[in-house]
């Protein structure tokens, strides 16, 4: 065998280890696939409340999502730790980081949620200028960030189950939630069976209850599933908390820095035009869409390489990563095949103006042509965070988001007058140079001397 066919067998992972891949990966692409078919229903119900209250929703909903974000990263503790666990087969210890990120939780939730609703009002007068959007998006905001402290456990017990290969009570879990969020929605957005017609303020609530309901659930099965691998058994110690605290930190800041990078992204292109928003928002729900397979594969290299290491592996780890990334990156490569002559009908369906159609379709092109290194680099970033490297991670995504593509984009978009084709190409850039640099820090292995 010559060393490229060495090399490329290695690459390229086999039947048992695309087995191992697939069964961390699909459930978790599901639950997200019906996180998307929600966030549809939602719009619909909403919708019919009129053009105001779809507003409100919106602009809350982003708003929640960035207010969100620093929580989000305690899965990322969470699921590097329990993953080493397991690996070094100390099976009856793989729910004490499980148990740290629910105390974490609480710690920052709490405060954190009633600082944000207190804030809100305030913080909402910059979101938009029109009175009626305040009035109705100020009260559903205020709701949705009092589920910050489910979201911060369900983002936990995400990271547990998926460290542990159980990712199909996640699944579950997420389907009974979206569920119970749609059949609330039609009660309370409504007034339906008897309930009060709350309309925007509704779907806050639905959403917020079934949150609450799917962080229930989740105890319940981890009280099943994971009390005999010390779940609540005891309080985790002063210094698992501080460890857990250090690898959640890079993680949350990452996801902090990278949703408020959405948003300048939405401002620099909307100093270009109102056309060229309408056409970022189609490249961008079909960018996030595109990523949820990719990212379930993201998700299970975390896990494995995490495994890898607890073995004390750390080339079976290199391994997984490299594997990992080779199918998310012929994944893409399916996508770039497909969706290039598919660019202009895709685009005629959400897009009726012709002139706004022909503003997206080259940046689509663009897109389409480098999601293959985008899916790599989310991989091989995951992959770092899995081998407790959370600190490379951040600084390498916030480090071309905010040094590198944002000021770039301002300054092709706006300021030379490129327009939104001058900023994708900026973005196109960005993310196929962040993707080298992720593989370039993981070819150099100094991520396999981290102890947890």
């Amino acid at each position: 065998m010559t060393v490229n066919t060495l090399f490329l067998a290695r690459l390229f992972p086999d039947r048992d280890r695309r087995r191992q891949v697939w069964g961390i990966a699909l459930p978790i692409m599901g639950g997200m696939m019906s996180q998307n078919i929600l966030n549809l229903v939602d719009i619909g119900m909403v919708g019919r409340l009129g053009d105001t209250a779809l507003a409100a929703t919106g602009i809350g909903s982003f708003a929640n999502y960035l207010a969100m974000a620093f929580i989000i990263g305690l899965s990322a503790g969470v699921q590097a730790v329990a993953a080493r666990r397991l690996g070094e087969g100390r099976d009856a210890e793989t729910a004490i980081p499980l148990n740290g990120g629910l105390l974490l939780a609480l710690l920052i939730g709490l405060p954190l949620t009633v600082a944000l609703i207190l804030a809100t009002p305030w913080a909402f007068t910059f979101l938009t200028a029109d009175p009626a959007v305040r009035e109705l998006g100020t009260p559903y905001l205020q709701i949705r960030i009092a589920s910050m402290l489910a979201v911060g456990m369900n983002f936990s017990f995400r990271g547990y189950w998926s460290a542990i290969h159980m990712t199909g009570v996640y699944l579950r879990t997420l389907l009974v939630m979206h569920a119970v969020n749609i059949f609330l929605n039609w009660v309370l957005i409504f007034g339906n069976l008897g309930a009060p017609e709350l309309g925007v303020y509704g779907a806050g609530l639905a959403t917020t209850l079934s949150l609450y309901l799917g962080a229930a659930l989740y105890f319940i099965f981890a009280w099943r599933h994971a009390r005999e691998r010390g779940f609540l058994q005891g309080v985790p110690s002063r210094e698992t908390l501080r460890q857990q605290f250090r690898l959640s930190l890079p993680s949350s800041l990452q996801q902090l820095f990278f949703a408020a990078g959405l948003v300048t992204l939405v401002w620099i292109v909307g100093r270009i035009g109102t056309a060229e928003v309408a056409a970022t928002n189609v490249l961008m729900t079909f960018h996030l869409t595109a990523l949820l397979p990719a990212f379930g594969i993201a998700l299970a290299a975390t896990t494995l390489v995490g495994n890898a290491l607890g073995r004390g592996d750390a080339d079976d780890a290199a391994r997984w990563g490299w594997n990992c990334t080779a199918l998310t990156f012929v994944y893409g490569l399916a996508v770039t095949v497909v969706l290039v002559p598919l660019a202009q009908p895709i685009l005629a369906v959400f897009l009726t103006d012709p002139d706004t159609r022909t503003l997206a379709y080259l940046p689509m092109l663009l897109w389409a042509a480098m999601i293959a290194f985008d899916t790599a680099g989310m991989v091989l970033m995951n992959a770092l965070i899995g081998a407790g490297d959370t600190r490379r991670a951040m600084w390498i995504s916030v480090g071309w988001q905010w040094v590198f593509f944002l000021p770039l984009a301002w300054l092709a978009g706006p300021v030379l007058g490129y327009g939104l084709l001058g900023v994708w190409l900026v973005n196109a850039v960005y993310r196929t140079a962040q993707a080298a640099t992720c593989a370039t820090q993981w070819a150099g292995r100094k991520w396999a001397h981290i102890g947890l």
